[in-house]
């Protein structure tokens, strides 16, 4: 505890020296010379990579794309081939036969004598793998979660239709069968679960009214669909006769849940030692759960306190008035996409590309709107569609809406900086043009979000919201619920809190709407890891900017860095340090403690 408190404080001080502010930390662009020693990053140059590892790769992400499971999660979405999908026991015990046989290969694999670039490759195979057997045997969600199947039945069919029409006869034929498709999945479910009492409650919960909001996808989609020749029977005809299934499925799924209701057990967490492997193993993290309470608990105060010398300081300026109606937030979105765009340029902070798509806001569908509970309603497109615009689907303002998207309707820049330019959509863009295929196929929620959290501190500090004091507060009141997550994600998984008690937590002391805190409880009960991602990742960001300023001294750049790091943004921050700075220490701490190895069953 002493060595983590010792180096959170050291990062305080260097992130108060880079950025001089008087107040809080301070403006990097002082300790920038005015003509910069363009340095590169201290990369090795990358030699012919071992054709083990690149055939291990290319075979393991073709299977992935496969089997890889459907979240809510905006981050991890990938291009799936179309055909057949089951969670039947059968297709389960191919996934381990097949993982086994990867973790094998990659075991087997000698990397003595290569470059650290190469050496961080395989290591994200390692990662990949081990997210694998988190999903299959260490949290199998398809054996305790019914909400795993909501997920890939609903948030499967959601994901089909973020991106825009039209509707070409490819997509059409995904889009029906994967309405299609539910009825089998949610069968399997029936015969895979053994159910907490928390995850059914929340099953039946989310598709309570999915009769008439299935009817308004089949309605708003079904006379945009075209028909593939090569198949039999219209698509609008297939997605009507597989609507009706499709519901009939799902309401027997509820019925069956809430009749073995009391038949399940309450206890949720996933407990210590899976949790351990977690950080560890998948998301690469050197820290122990009570670090990261610590970790939640400096930012918390942190938040609170400029939070608060922020609201003091602004005590007699107006609240930020409301977009009177959709079209006018997306003027506003607009407009301020591109002075960002301008405003990282002009202050050497990061290269935004002109070939990098815009990223605006559209007024959601009624199809859409019907499954928005089921999915974030964001496209950030993907590796197969790069030269198309980044989309968040929007609602009309009203001051109903949830944390987040009534944000929003006040200044659309806290919101955009982490979702869109300069965050989740220029990062993806990137990282989806790396030269390193190995790098374009990884995902790690810890780098992506973490970044998206650092852009909003690093816009701050910077001066994007100078003009808007009271925004300002926005984005401290946002550093709030990013520290809060952590100690949600961390009690819950553990078995300190049950996901009521972390609902009023978020609750109060956000505080924010109970809607969204109960989505927030759910969505980091069900997946254990991922509210840690935004502050840790941070943390771990402005750690590695720390070394990389101290280490280059009046030859850092600033605009370099970050750089290097948006487009990596998909690899653990530990490993990109040790690729940056050829510091190794926190790799160290993860390979020498306690290793949590859980075999398949």
């Amino acid at each position: 505890m002493t060595n983590i408190a010792a180096r959170i404080l050291a990062i305080s001080k260097i992130w108060k020296m880079i950025f001089k502010l008087s107040v809080i930390i301070g403006c990097v662009f002082s300790f920038i010379p005015t003509t910069f020693a363009q340095q590169p990053p201290a990369t090795e140059k990358k030699p012919q990579e071992s054709a083990s590892l690149r055939k291990l790769a290319e075979d393991f992400w073709q299977w992935r794309a496969r089997f890889q499971p459907f979240t809510s999660d905006d981050i991890p979405r990938i291009d799936r081939p179309s055909g057949p999908r089951d969670w039947s026991a059968a297709s389960v015990a191919k996934q381990r036969t097949a993982l086994d046989t990867f973790e094998k290969s990659w075991k087997d694999i000698d990397t003595s004598g290569w470059s650290i670039s190469d050496r961080v490759d395989y290591r994200l195979i390692g990662s990949a793998l081990a997210r694998v057997r988190w999903e299959l045997d260490i949290n199998p969600r398809w054996q305790r979660d019914p909400s795993f199947y909501v997920d890939q039945t609903l948030a499967a069919l959601a994901e089909a239709l973020l991106q825009p029409p039209p509707f070409d006869a490819q997509r059409s034929d995904v889009i029906a069968e994967r309405m299609e498709q539910i009825p089998g999945i949610l069968e399997d479910a029936k015969a895979n679960l053994r159910p907490v009492r928390p995850f059914a409650e929340l099953a039946i919960e989310s598709v309570d009214e999915i009769r008439p909001k299935l009817l308004r996808v089949q309605r708003g989609v079904a006379p945009m669909l075209r028909d593939d020749p090569r198949l039999s029977g219209t698509a609008a005809a297939r997605l009507q006769a597989a609507t009706e299934k499709a519901i009939a499925s799902i309401e027997s799924y509820r019925t069956w849940l809430q009749q073995n209701l009391n038949t399940m057990p309450e206890n949720a967490a996933v407990g210590r030692t899976a949790y351990e492997f977690f950080l560890r193993n998948v998301a690469l993290l050197p820290y122990t759960p009570e670090q990261l309470l610590f970790m939640s608990q400096q930012e918390w105060d942190r938040a609170v306190a400029f939070e608060t010398l922020e609201k003091q300081k602004n005590r007699a300026l107006p609240a930020l008035k409301m977009a009177a109606d959709a079209d006018e937030e997306i003027s506003r979105v607009t407009r301020d996409e591109a002075a960002i765009r301008k405003f990282l340029e002009a202050n050497d902070i990061l290269t935004v590309s002109a070939g990098i798509p815009r990223y605006t806001m559209k007024l959601i569908p009624d199809y859409l709107d019907a499954l928005s509970d089921f999915t974030e309603m964001d496209d950030f497109t993907s590796v197969s569609r790069p030269n198309d615009s980044g989309i968040r689907w929007i609602n009309q303002p009203s001051p109903s809406l949830g944390y987040f998207w009534l944000a929003s309707t006040k200044d659309t820049r806290p919101d955009l900086v982490h979702e869109g330019i300069p965050g989740h959509f220029l990062q993806m863009s990137l990282s989806r043009r790396h030269p390193d295929p190995i790098r374009r196929q990884y995902y790690d929620s810890g780098a992506n979000e973490g970044i998206g959290f650092y852009a909003e501190e690093m816009m701050l500090q910077a001066g994007l919201f100078d003009d808007s004091p009271r925004t300002r507060e926005t984005i401290y009141n946002f550093m709030r619920l990013r520290a809060l997550r952590v100690e949600v994600d961390v009690k819950l998984a553990l078995g300190i809190f049950t996901m009521n008690q972390a609902t009023d937590y978020l609750a109060q002391y956000v505080p924010m709407d109970r809607k969204t805190a109960h989505s927030e409880a759910a969505t980091f009960s069900t997946t254990p890891g991922r509210a840690i991602t935004y502050l840790v990742g941070k943390t771990q960001i402005l750690g590695f900017l720390a070394d990389a300023r101290l280490a280059q001294g009046e030859n850092f750049n600033l605009r370099t860095f970050n750089d290097f790091l948006w487009l990596n943004g998909n690899i653990p921050i530990v490993l990109q340090r040790w690729e940056y700075l050829r510091k190794d220490d926190d790799l160290r701490t993860l390979d020498g403690g306690t290793r949590v190895r859980l075999s398949s069953n």
